[in-house]
């Protein structure tokens, strides 16, 4: 086994990981400043949108759910539902369930910074849920409310027919891969998902609200990061 040559991008990716701030740059490749107008077909935006207010009173429907009964909003999902990339973190908390939007607080604030290491503005992605209530006590969703709500979330994805899909945290693994091993030995792995006989690309990482508890594991994260951005730039993928 060789061992890999420490240089001055070594010790930049370390402070990197400390931080995620947002002046980081990308230096393998020339950086593209100019800002392409995105056309957005109002047709196509449209049937998105009543989509999703039917997907959301079917879940609103729901009976003999202790996450809905114990908590204050549904939390569907937000952001462009037109965007090539769907972040699906684990289940709402105390500031998603007032206010009833995703990623809020110091979680939303350490994703942002995660997309933005890569080049990735948070309101050019859509971003959602495992489960659509807080759990009481922020408790993790249990592997039967994962199961229930999964038939939900893979049509929340056929809703939005993202390009990527990055799923945050290992419920939301288990809930659109099926897998209830540690996110550990799962994380980083491209994998495929077909929903309504559409492919979806997917790769698993930690959720934000886990490395705020452990930041030592956010050389991991930067690693799957660096991951994300190869394939957008391998699919050719506009954000």
């Amino acid at each position: 086994m060789s061992k890999k040559v420490i240089n001055q991008n070594d010790i930049y990716d370390y402070e990197l990981i400390n931080s995620f701030e947002s002046e980081f740059e990308f230096k393998e490749n020339p950086i593209n400043r100019i800002k392409k107008e995105i056309k957005i077909n109002e047709n196509i935006l449209n049937s998105k949108q009543e989509k999703l207010i039917e997907l959301k009173n079917m879940i609103n429907a729901i009976e003999n759910c202790n996450l809905k009964n114990n908590a204050n909003k549904l939390i569907l999902g937000d952001g462009n539902t037109n965007g090539p990339i769907m972040v699906i973190g684990e289940a709402p908390g105390l500031e998603e369930d007032k206010l009833g939007l995703p990623f809020l607080g110091d979680v939303g604030d350490l994703l942002k910074k995660m997309l933005h290491a890569i080049k990735i503005e948070k309101e050019n992605i859509y971003t959602c849920y495992a489960v659509n209530f807080r759990p009481p006590e922020d408790r993790k969703p249990t592997s039967a409310e994962i199961k229930r709500y999964s038939s939900f979330l893979k049509i929340h994805i056929s809703i939005i027919e993202p390009r990527i899909i990055i799923l945050m945290g290992s419920s939301a693994m288990e809930c659109v891969t099926g897998l209830n091993t540690k996110i550990s030995d799962e994380r980083g792995k491209w994998k495929e998902i077909i929903i309504k006989n559409k492919n979806y690309p997917l790769i698993i990482t930690f959720n934000p609200s886990y490395l705020l508890r452990f930041p030592e594991n956010k050389k991991f994260s930067w690693e799957d990061l660096k991951k994300i951005k190869k394939k957008i730039q391998d699919l050719n993928i506009k954000v």
